[in-house]
């Protein structure tokens, strides 16, 4: 006898029984072998019962995807249970509640995921991931004649603060700084965890003069703020460098908004710290408000900017 062939008891044939290897079968006991891995359920009977047995076929392998975060084909499975469910021949069936109710948790699993992934964990600002997406958009949108205006904003010397104060109050400095930063920006504008204790400001829709007043404001809001309350003899600063895209930037590999606001950001700190940096309308690298008047501009500017 092969095993292809059933066995026999007399002349009564008795069917194989298929032979379910554990990780296709999930805690609801539904085989999922024929369907987990591919993006559709092969069609099967058209009628009610046959409905809600593939409805419930596309649950459970939902569940398997979704347990090993592959989430893009869960999220395709429990599309196609919705659609079983949501048909009147399949109602009549007694197609429980439940699936509907794990189709909506799912749902916002896959939703909390999705944000969760975009979220700096210390700060609950954005992080680089989602920095890096909305400026990709921001860029194909400038080079339609959108403006769009970037800082990098870091935390001066505040190793000193980790070092004197401990790395609990450093981090509150860093959740406070979000909170003072995000202040007063622009509609669509937000501020991300760039990595440590350097932050970016996206500014879209500012001319550049007005992106170095927001970014000036928020430095002179930080550098105001009364962090003695915190620790005492505590102070905290921050340098930044404000650049503005253009369309011919939008064409451009890598991400020239952040490379000339890094640039800008060192003329800042190689400047005496606790100062905005910037380019004029005509080019020249210059401090915002009070450090306009400050000497060393000019060589720190070379230095940033040799061949510029």
């Amino acid at each position: 006898m092969t095993t292809a062939e059933p066995a026999r008891d007399g002349d009564v044939a008795v069917p194989e029984t298929p032979v379910v290897t554990p990780e296709t079968v999930v805690t609801c006991g539904f085989p999922t072998s024929p369907i987990v891995g591919l993006d559709a359920v092969p069609a099967g009977d058209l009628t009610p019962d046959g409905r809600a047995d593939q409805a419930r076929a596309h649950e459970a392998a939902a569940e398997v995807l979704a347990d090993r975060g592959d989430w893009r084909r869960a999220y395709q499975h429990m599309k196609a249970a919705v659609s079983l469910v949501r048909d009147e021949r399949t109602l009549p069936a007694g197609v429980p509640d439940q699936l509907r109710v794990e189709v909506d948790r799912l749902r916002r699993e896959r939703a909390e995921a999705r944000e969760q992934s975009r979220r700096d964990s210390l700060t609950a600002t954005w992080n680089r991931r989602y920095l890096d997406e909305r400026l990709s958009t921001l860029r194909h949108d400038s080079s339609n004649g959108g403006a769009v205006c970037v800082a990098l904003a870091d935390v001066d010397h505040f190793k000193q603060v980790n070092d004197t104060h401990g790395h609990a109050l450093g981090d509150e400095v860093l959740r406070r700084l979000v909170d003072l930063m995000s202040e007063e920006l622009p509609p669509d504008g937000f501020c991300a965890r760039y990595g440590g204790e350097e932050f970016a400001l996206v500014l879209p829709g500012l001319s550049p003069a007005d992106a170095v007043r927001v970014c000036e404001e928020a430095r002179a809001r930080v550098d105001a703020y009364p962090w003695h309350e915190i620790a005492e003899d505590l102070r905290v600063t921050v340098s930044v460098g404000v650049a503005c895209l253009d369309a011919a930037d939008s064409g451009r590999p890598g991400s020239p908004g952040l490379d000339a606001a890094d640039a800008l950001l060192y003329v800042a700190k190689r400047a005496g710290r606790n100062a905005v940096a910037h380019r004029d309308g005509d080019g020249t690298v210059r401090l915002a408000g009070a450090a306009a008047a400050r000497r060393g501009i000019a060589a720190a500017a070379r230095r940033a900017f040799p061949t510029g």
